[in-house]
């Protein structure tokens, strides 16, 4: 009964075919047929491609609007449900692996590097003290998932889902704590895949002070984009390649220079508009595809070097950095370094002291020793870049010369500093 019935629709839907054009109803059997098999032949491709260009769209929409687009499912940006970067089902800290780290030590190369870090500690963040799994206590959540964990032996600021977005927390956040001369420092583990965005103002307290939308700096692996402004590292090798590297930003009353380790990408002579604060965001991060942060400053700029050696018969830098708890010079000194040379071989009758100081964490001996041993570090390197070795001594007064307290990160950074002093 049913074939019958079957058969009787199909002849049917052939003689309305056939009837007089005056009917004005003509339908093409094998046309209708064809589509309907192509629809079904493809309707699993159909879903996949759409998946991917839902999110084409939404990194189009955003890179257009400086605006984030996309509804995790926890909510919006700002939803109190977003901010706690909380969700159903959600996996155990202790379930997320980590990628390798193969601790390949950073040569000092960075002879070319000239990026000066402010000497007015804003805001700092080591991660010392902070507790593995627990929320970073110096930040605050926008939205998404964010926690402490431990990569090669030190803490980091894991970003995981949700496209997570955090902030500094400070007191005030809606007022306007950058200067009009500030820098930003940061080491960013990037996966290899996706983008990392560092906005140039509070997202959660703060308005957007770009009047086009371009005010964040977007990191694509080894390229940099701020707005139009676009430049890839001169390493082709580093695409697609999951590594570390030392993201440094300077801004001077509207020019805006930003480095890729040891390289300038960015260099805008106006920006269009003033900094007010800072956010870090990226959409990419997964428990496969992980961001992570650490040695995160902001910082006041300061009067250049010469001149201040001329006012005060001494240069404070705590621009020159260490690793934890030892002599080794990191790379991202070199920028101090590199001018402290200059100033040398322009003024060949200057002589320096160069004199180490440490915060009041651990041991008074320790502190003692490992400021002297710093000292000579960072004079050794000198000699090494052509200064003669008579022109230069060195000193270590551990913790015993604090210039700001040591109750808070920003206090102790600014213990933490090598000295350059006039001598005879």
């Amino acid at each position: 009964m049913k074939i019958k019935t079957v058969f009787t629709i199909i002849i049917a839907v052939f003689l309305l075919t056939t009837v007089d054009a005056n009917c004005q109803v003509k339908i093409n059997l094998r046309k209708k047929i064809n589509r309907e098999a192509n629809r079904r032949a493809n309707k699993k491709a159909d879903k996949a491609v759409k998946k991917g260009f839902d999110v084409l769209e939404k990194g189009i929409e955003e890179a257009v609007t400086g605006k984030d687009s996309t509804a995790v499912e926890q909510g919006q940006a700002g939803d109190s449900s977003t901010a706690q970067g909380q969700a159903a089902g959600q996996a155990d800290p202790a379930d997320v692996k980590l990628p390798e780290n193969k601790g390949e030590a950073m040569a000092l190369v960075w002879s070319k590097y000239d990026f000066v870090p402010g000497d007015k500690i804003i805001f700092e963040d080591n991660l010392i003290g902070e507790k593995n799994g627990e929320f970073p206590s110096r930040w605050d959540l926008v939205r998404g998932n964010s926690e402490v964990a431990v990569f090669g032996g030190e803490n980091v600021i894991m970003m995981r889902d949700g496209a997570p977005s955090i902030i500094p927390y400070l007191k005030n956040p809606g007022q306007d704590y950058l200067p009009d001369v500030f820098t930003i420092e940061m080491d960013l583990y990037h996966p290899g895949n996706g983008w990392f965005e560092i906005y140039l103002y509070d997202r959660k307290n703060q308005k957007d002070p770009s009047p086009t939308g371009y005010s964040y700096l977007r990191i694509v692996e080894n390229e940099y984009e701020f707005g139009q402004a676009r430049s890839t590292h001169p390493d082709k090798s580093l695409s697609n390649k999951a590594r570390w590297f030392h993201i440094s930003i300077a801004y001077t009353s509207g020019k805006l220079k930003a480095y890729m380790d040891e390289t300038r990408l960015i260099n805008i002579p106006h920006l269009d508009f003033n900094p007010t604060g800072m956010t870090l965001y990226t959409y990419h991060a997964k428990d496969d595809n992980l961001y992570m942060l650490k040695n995160i400053r902001i910082a006041e700029g300061g009067v250049k070097y010469y001149d201040r050696f001329l006012q005060d018969g001494k240069i404070v830098s705590n621009g020159i950095r260490f690793d934890t708890g030892k002599a080794s010079l990191r790379p991202e000194s070199m920028g101090v370094l590199n001018e402290i040379y200059k100033m040398l071989s322009e003024h060949p009758g200057v002589n320096v002291s160069i004199e180490g100081h440490t915060d009041s964490d651990g041991d008074n001996d320790f502190n003692q020793k490992l400021s002297e041993d710093r000292a000579v570090t960072v004079m050794k390197e000198l000699v090494s870049m052509g200064i003669s070795a008579d022109r230069l001594s060195s000193k270590g007064f551990g913790e015993s010369m604090p210039i700001n307290t040591n109750a808070t990160p920003e206090g102790k950074a600014e213990n933490r500093r090598v000295e350059f002093v006039k001598s005879n």
